[in-house]
This record gives C-alpha cells, sequence and structure tokens, in this order.
C-alpha cells in the first residue's frame, strides 16, 4: 500500500495518477469525483448513459483541459474495447445508488452490475489500473433482514432483490478478480452521501425533506422520526473515495458519516434552513423500521487516515445554499457528448 502521507486530497501533493477513467461519472458523486480529479491535474474520462446521471452536471468541466465526456453504457458491446485509455485508475460508480433510482428497470441494475462491473474490471486489468468498485451497504432499505434460522439472505426475488442482489455480485466478483488474477481492485462502501448537486427526487433522507421544504409542502417523517441516519457530506466522502483509491486495499472499506442524527432532528433542521412555513408531519411508514446499517469506519480512519471534517448541520446548510443559489440549468447541448470509439483531434 502506497504511503498516505504521499497523498490526500486535501494536500498540495500530485495524486498518484495521469488519467482516469470514471463510470457513473454524470451522477452526484461521478460528477464531484470528476471535478476534484481534474482540479488536480488528473485526465479525465467521464462515463455515462445518462440513465440515471445527468450531462448539466458536469457541464462546468466542458473545455477544462484533459477533460473528455462519453455518453455510454459500460455494459453495451464493445464498450470495453472501444475504451483505449491507457488508464491508471477507474472508479466504477455506474448503476443506481438505490432502488428508488429505477424502480422498473431490475435488469438494467443487474446488467450493469454484472456485465458492466467486468467490462470495467477489464478495463483496468488491460492497463494495470488501480480498479476501486463504489458499493452500498450490505443491507439496502427495504431490503427484508438477514434470516437467522436459515443464515442466508431472504429471498432473491423480493420487491428490491435486483437492486441487492446487484450490489453482492458486483462485489464478490471484484473480489474473485483480485484473487484469481492478482488485480489491484478495491471495493469502497458508500453511505448516505448527500450535497450539492445531489438527487432530491429519490425518496431518501434528507433528500425528501429538502424537496418538501423547499416545495413549501407538509415535512412527513416516518414514524416517531427516532430513525438515525449516518449522513456523509460529499467532499468527505469523495476525500475517502480518493484515499482508498491511492491504496491497494481488496478489502470493503467503508465511508459513512459519523454522526447519526434522527430523522426529526433531520427534518427540523431543513425546515429551519429553507426558511419554510410548511409543517412537520408524522406518518407510518419507513420511519418504524430499525435503523439502517451504520459504517465502520475504523478501518478507513487507520490505514488511510480519512476523517470526516463536515458535520451534518453545517453539511444541511451548504446542501440548501447550493439548492437556493444554483443558477438555471444548463442545456444538455452545453456538454459535448462523444461516442465511445471517437478518438481525440
Amino acid at each position: 500500500m502506497m504511503p498516505m502521507a504521499t497523498f490526500g486530497p486535501r494536500s498540495q501533493a500530485r495524486p498518484p495518477w495521469d488519467r482516469a477513467l470514471v463510470t457513473g461519472g454524470a451522477g452526484f458523486l461521478g460528477s464531484h469525483l470528476c471535478t476534484r480529479l481534474i482540479d488536480a491535474g488528473v485526465e479525465v474520462d467521464c462515463l455515462d448513459d445518462l440513465s440515471t446521471g445527468r450531462a448539466e452536471k458536469v457541464a462546468h468541466l466542458a473545455g477544462r483541459p484533459g477533460f473528455r465526456f462519453l455518453e455510454w453504457d459500460i455494459s453495451g458491446p464493445g464498450c470495453a474495447d472501444a475504451l483505449t485509455g491507457p488508464y491508471d485508475l477507474v472508479l466504477h460508480l455506474a448503476g443506481p445508488a438505490s432502488p428508488a433510482a429505477w424502480p422498473d428497470r431490475p435488469v438494467e441494475i443487474l446488467d450493469t452490475s454484472s456485465l458492466g462491473t467486468r467490462a470495467a474490471l477489464a478495463v483496468a486489468e488491460r492497463d494495470g489500473a488501480r480498479f476501486l468498485l463504489a458499493s452500498s451497504p450490505p443491507a439496502l432499505p427495504g431490503r427484508p433482514p438477514r434470516d437467522a434460522r436459515q443464515g442466508s439472505e431472504a429471498d432473491p426475488v423480493g420487491p428490491h432483490s435486483a437492486c441487492a442482489e446487484a450490489v453482492r455480485f458486483a462485489e464478490a466478483l471484484v473480489a474473485a478478480h483480485a484473487a484469481a488474477h492478482g488485480s489491484n481492485a478495491g471495493i469502497v462502501r458508500l453511505f448516505a452521501g448527500y450535497g450539492p448537486g445531489m438527487r432530491t427526487d429519490d425518496g431518501g433522507t434528507p433528500a425528501a425533506f429538502l424537496e418538501q421544504a423547499l416545495a413549501g409542502r407538509p415535512v412527513t417523517v416516518g414514524g416517531d422520526g427516532s430513525r438515525t441516519h449516518p449522513l456523509c457530506y460529499v467532499d468527505d466522502m469523495v476525500d475517502g473515495v480518493l484515499l482508498v483509491a491511492a491504496g491497494r486495499s481488496v478489502r470493503p472499506v467503508d465511508i459513512g458519516g459519523d454522526e447519526a442524527p434522527t430523522a426529526v432532528e433531520i427534518a427540523r433542521r431543513v425546515i429551519d434552513l429553507t426558511g419554510s412555513d410548511a409543517p412537520l408531519v408524522f406518518v407510518d411508514g419507513a420511519g418504524d423500521r430499525p435503523a439502517g446499517p451504520r459504517p465502520v469506519t475504523g478501518f478507513a480512519r487507520e490505514i488511510f487516515g480519512w476523517l470526516p471534517g463536515v458535520t451534518w448541520r453545517d453539511g444541511l446548510e451548504r446542501t440548501v445554499a447550493a439548492l437556493r443559489d444554483r443558477p438555471d440549468e444548463v442545456p444538455t447541448g452545453a456538454v459535448t457528448t462523444e461516442r465511445v470509439g471517437e478518438r481525440r483531434a
């Protein structure tokens, strides 16, 4: 593993990469990673089929030296061969962050995590690049808990099974690939990221509260509002991803907030920051379920030196300010789309 002292996302040291491929680069986290890498002097190929990502999220990078936007599906035929590289870093973020992102597209979810992950791994192995899979917590919202009697996961045909099984398969594929081929491949599990540029229509926390408050609608909290959420501000999440990418760990690394405010605390903070007159309403629903898994960040701290620096209260303030002050959306045409297979002039 390379010494962390030589590189850190907030240090002045030059990153250990010259050219990176970011799949799902027009998504929330992907766009922030592309920006951080470009600002650090790394050339970036941002690949996204725009099924859940938006070209507007990387429009500010159009024309920046070393940045290229490629509209393509990483799981599509011939995509890996057409990505000529060479790359020394492949960040694989393609696919939905939650079941709500693709509620009626289970086949696409499974294809992206299987065919897409295999294709991204092939590109990294071809170029001898560091590969990092952005994964999700092992238990997704809505997924039944582990059956303690049988010692196995719940029935794989449940309402959110496609997303859950896709996550499990992608992680298993990366681990098997590293074991069988000695690939420099790792996994980072991301917990509840939020910040400027986030989606507010996926039903998550704090997304739903932000959408409701900014629209002046009642802010609805499930159950009694006591369910906790380990929020992680996007800048801290980007730091964590890049620190893990700079190492050689194969073991999955959790990146998520150490603070875990309750749903009602988050909702009240959002209402206060937005200045909304919307009432806080308690309803039956997801809030009645036990809290989801908490990130175990000791490994990220001890081995990679990662430490979140933005509190959830400050992070929400920055997020609300960005949502209020963001300029009119840039038309998609402002980003030059290059089909995979085309070469730079």
